[in-house]
């Protein structure tokens, strides 16, 4: 996550009241720890033709009001209800008449003040720019075949290949051939090309072989007006609003709540037809603002943390932390989860900042999507931006993650050990030729685990491993946060030829996709592409964040080095061992004279491999770098910027040349 100037404003100041009526009951709450907490499901809304239910968890409201309305946005509202308090702190009323394409919203009175309108905190359909829920027929929103739609299959985690995308840098520009551009519906089409005739979109998704597409921010979100989407405003949406409903500004018409739900599905349905799987960013962390936020006018205080002084807590950097240990907060994060499972087939969630989250909410979490399927994938930031006003050892932190079996976290440790500090991007590390960096590499490489090779005194960030298993740790050098790959290579080595930075970018990934984590690329990648030297592009225009898709044209070798790095990770369980024993006895680092210079060989037929004795080795040098390795026979399939499986010819021990800024794969 990027946090961005137009959220970082003073947001507000709330005084925690820790004594509040609750008038009709009289009732004082003297902590949040004593609030009632709702049963059953926390939905808002039930719709039949012959009436409607409404509910709101509010135990501090002297009063609530439903109000009625035609439209989503404008007007008045044409009938105002009022709801009666019942059990556990949740007001009911109903509306006995149709109410199919009506909106509403509620309005909380709380020590004599009301509070402002809300769709609620659990809407799952809403008017254009989200600030009325609305009420839909759901049967209209699911696509032809919606209920034979099957998640691909994934046997392992380590099986993961992860593509980080936006909807609007995929596919928004002239070059990608698609007609839906920057929309849900961009991911449906097939067919689409470049000017060179090569495949763009979904069929490029398919060609290069990932497994999984991770969308960044998709529910409804604050900073883009859905009503101006004719102007080039852009977004990443890490300023969450509903969580629960698609954003409005990826569909084809904001104002009708059922088009963002329905080509949502659409595009679940597409990737799943096409063997990838689906992982939502969400951002459960903080919200947009907090005074009007929808928890603040529904109860105030209890969603968020505070300090000592009733000040607002801001572990997220953008003005508030919300309090993932209470259980209405706990319970509201794992029917979100749920819900987004249920109702549009998502196969996986990155949490942002997840390190504000505690471990036990995100162990609930991960209980509950085992139980409707354990292979859905759950992985995070294991950082905050701020301290978080929570224990330290009961944040869902990096160095936790220990206690969090089946949840994974990013590695900086891998990411700046290649590239170098991410705040000191004129900084490099081993793929910039500076030396130091190497064990952070090898931290990598293994997969956060305990190895005995690994001496994690010589590790950048951390002074022991963090993971149970090699699955618990995200390979990447970039992603949509900092310097992407190739703007990085240029700021730490501003002297770098075009070929050498082709060079180093093919480097980097061969490390990424030779570990024993799960890699992740950021889209784009892939055709090199760049964002100007801009590492905090939240808001930058198309014109810096868009893919220019001629790029794959210009840079097809690259592609293809990609591409085939892929598939040599799919094809060879060796380089995805998912489970830390097995690492720990197949690979073995291999002594090398120097430095800027890493090897080590996956010993026998590690995993069940076809291959016998894979020799893996990364030079970042500028020159050739001499290597000792077990005598024998050995097939060269990666050399010099190029991979072939069926062999670049052969090699024979004891020594072998590994050429500058490279890396050698070979196998006996």
């Amino acid at each position: 996550m990027k946090i961005g100037n137009n959220y970082l404003a003073i947001l507000g100041v709330t005084t925690v009241t820790t004594v509040m009526s609750c008038s009709p009951t009289k009732k004082e709450y003297t902590s949040f720890e004593l609030y009632p907490v709702r049963t059953g499901s926390l939905t808002e809304m039930e719709y039949t033709p012959l009436a409607t239910k409404f509910f709101l968890w509010s135990p501090t409201a002297e009063e609530v009001r439903l109000m009625l309305y035609d439209a989503g946005e404008g007007g008045h509202a044409y009938e105002t209800v009022k709801m009666e308090l019942g059990e556990n702190g949740t007001w009911t009323t109903s509306v006995d008449k149709d109410l199919l394409g009506k909106y509403y919203a509620f309005n909380v009175k709380i020590n004599d003040k009301w509070q402002g309108d809300t769709p609620g905190i659990n809407a799952h359909a809403v008017g254009v720019n989200g600030k009325r829920a609305a009420i839909i027929d759901w049967k209209t929103t699911n696509p032809e075949g919606w209920e034979n739609d099957r998640r691909p299959s994934l046997k392992s985690p380590a099986d993961m290949i992860i593509y980080e995308m936006h909807h609007r840098d995929f596919s928004v520009d002239s070059t990608s051939g698609i007609k839906n551009k920057g929309k849900y519906l961009a991911l449906t089409e097939h067919g689409t090309v470049n000017s060179g005739n090569q495949s763009t979109g979904i069929d490029h998704l398919v060609e290069l072989g990932v497994t999984h597409v991770h969308l960044l921010p998709s529910s409804d979100y604050a900073s883009i007006d859905e009503t101006k989407l004719d102007e080039n405003h852009y977004n990443w949406g890490y300023d969450p609003v509903n969580y629960n409903v698609p954003d409005g500004s990826y569909s084809t018409d904001p104002y009708q709540p059922t088009v963002r739900v329905k080509e949502f599905k659409q595009m679940v349905q597409a990737l799943h037809r096409a063997g990838i799987r689906v992982i939502m960013d969400v951002v459960y962390n903080h919200t947009f603002n907090t005074l009007e936020s929808n928890f603040e006018r529904t109860v105030p205080g209890y969603f968020y943390r505070q300090k000592e002084d009733g000040t607002l807590a801001n572990g997220s950097g953008c003005g508030n932390e919300t309090a993932s240990e209470r259980p209405m907060m706990r319970k509201f994060m794992i029917e979100s989860v749920l819900y987004w499972i249920k109702e549009y087939h998502i196969d996986g969630f990155r949490f942002d900042l997840m390190g504000v989250h505690d471990i036990e909410t995100m162990n609930e979490i991960r209980k509950a999507v085992n139980k409707v399927d354990p292979t859905i994938c759950i992985y995070g930031e294991g950082w905050a931006a701020e301290a978080p006003q929570y224990p330290a050892d009961s944040l869902a932190m990096k160095g936790n993650i220990s206690h969090m079996p089946g949840i994974a976290v990013f590695s900086d440790e891998l990411r700046d050990g290649l590239c170098g500090p991410v705040w000191e991007k004129d900084k490099g590390a081993f793929l910039a030729g500076v030396p130091g960096g190497e064990m952070s590499v090898k931290f990598g490489i293994v997969g956060a685990i305990k190895h005995p090779q690994v001496r994690c005194d010589s590790v950048n960030y951390s002074q022991k491993p963090w993971a149970e298993q090699p699955t618990q740790m995200v390979s990447y050098v970039s992603c949509h946060d900092g310097l992407c790959l190739v703007d990085r290579l240029k700021a730490s080595m501003p002297g770098a030829t075009p070929e050498q930075l082709v060079r180093l970018d093919k480097l980097a990934q061969t490390v990424v996709f030779t570990s024993q984590g799960i890699p992740f690329i950021y889209a784009g990648e892939e055709v090199m592409r760049d964002k100007q030297g801009i590492d905090n592009s939240y808001k930058s225009p198309d014109a810096v964040n868009a893919i220019d898709w001629r790029r794959k044209t210009t840079n097809g070798d690259i592609f293809t080095y990609y591409k085939r790095l892929i598939d040599l990770r799919k094809s060879h369980p060796a380089f995805r061992m998912g489970n830390a024993e097995m690492v720990r006895k197949h690979l073995e680092f291999l002594p090398v004279e120097g430095q800027n210079l890493i090897a080590f060989r996956l010993k026998e037929r590690a995993n069940g491999d076809s291959w016998e004795d894979i020799i893996v080795a990364f030079n970042s040098r500028t020159t050739p770098a001499r290597l000792e390795i077990p005598v024998g026979k050995y097939t060269v399939v990666c050399k010099d910027g190029v991979i072939d499986v069926r062999g670049l010819g052969t090699q024979t021990g004891p020594e072998v040349i590994v050429p500058g800024q490279s890396a050698l794969i070979m196998y006996k």
